[in-house]
């Protein structure tokens, strides 16, 4: 197996690494249109894996193009135990950047073999692609300078503060909602929004919080930031696949499964990556999994001990280790919104 005990490397270039990321390895919707067999392309001794290019801790692309990440680390992983048990020597990897609107197009048109890139699973994108997972169980959260002492709870922003997100961002107009007083800055990526507040130009970021904390954990941000928990201040009604809900007080903000996405009609090779991903979240001899040494490595041990700590706490909403292969999520009822409730 690939070593999961990586970090992000400090350079001089680190910056303009993430902001050329983007550019760096955008696919061509053209080449082989027939979906990809990820167990053939195993067998024929090469894989085209996706993942992000711009995110520490998750995915990124180094300097020397070498890449790191949880997600980048996951899909190793999952390889290396799928041809160890097929009895085939290790495939060579191929990394292909897929951003986030072109990735069930990508597996569809066959341009990658799978896709780990902070791909949350959905019923919507269920419908187009497969997905093995969920790998993590991730959670809406707020980055803040590790100084301000102003922000320990998601009802601190409602103070004038200003809070950054990319544009567009679902999670931003959710906090807006429930938050009306938060100044909403919109940025083009979060890497501008993390530099936007550690020179105090905004308060605070929200996506998912695993994101935040890779870059919290990044070595040219180390110390300067802290992730807080973004759970519901009061009962709300909101809309979620097009159907008003209830969200009670305490309850996260988003809950985030992020899962492989695979094409469709191959359902042997979802069955191969779920059992690799249960070897993974499986302890060893060491007494820890692969699974959370990975983790550790990418988002750092203190976000990771604050996690476990978290979901362990009595009667807690929040959940930290994942079950690869359920998926019944997808159909569990939501509670409908109670009249009255804005």
């Amino acid at each position: 197996m690939h070593p999961t005990t990586r970090r992000p490397r400090l350079r001089a270039t680190a910056l303009a690494v993430l902001s050329l990321a983007v550019a760096a390895g955008v696919v061509s919707a053209c080449g082989n249109t027939n979906p990809r067999d990820l167990l053939g392309s195993i067998r024929d001794g090469s894989v085209i894996l996706g993942t992000k290019y711009d995110q520490p801790g998750l995915g990124l692309r180094e300097p020397d193009k070498d890449f790191t990440g949880f997600d980048t680390l996951v899909s190793r992983y999952v390889v290396d135990s799928i041809a160890a048990d097929m009895g085939v020597k290790t495939p060579k990897i191929t990394w292909r950047e897929t951003p986030s609107a072109q990735r069930e197009t990508l597996i569809e048109n066959g341009e990658v073999d799978m896709i780990a890139a902070t791909y949350s699973i959905n019923a919507a994108r269920s419908k187009r692609v497969a997905f093995a997972g969920p790998y993590l169980v991730n959670y809406q959260g707020l980055l803040v300078r590790r100084d301000d002492t102003g922000i320990r709870t998601l009802t601190d922003l409602d103070k004038g503060k200003k809070l950054c997100s990319v544009t567009g961002s679902t999670p931003a107009q959710n906090v807006k909602a429930q938050l009306p007083r938060v100044q909403l800055q919109e940025y083009d990526s979060y890497s501008g929004c993390v530099e936007a507040l550690r020179q105090g130009k905004v308060d605070a970021l929200t996506t998912d919080e695993v994101i935040l904390a890779g870059f919290a954990d990044f070595d040219i941000y180390k110390g300067d930031f802290r992730v807080v928990d973004m759970t519901y201040p009061k009962n709300a009604c909101v809309t979620s696949s097009g159907k008003k809900v209830l969200r009670k007080e305490g309850a996260p903000f988003s809950t985030e499964r992020y899962g492989i996405g695979m094409a469709k009609n191959y359902p042997q090779a979802v069955a191969a990556v779920n059992t690799a991903l249960q070897k993974m979240l499986t302890p060893d001899g060491s007494g820890t999994s692969p699974w959370e040494r990975a983790l550790r490595s990418s988002i750092g041990d203190t976000e990771v001990e604050k996690l476990m700590s978290r979901a362990a706490a009595p009667d807690s909403p929040f959940t930290f280790t994942p079950k690869p292969g359920d998926l019944s999520f997808l159909d569990s009822p939501s509670t409908p919104c109670p009249a009255g409730l804005s």
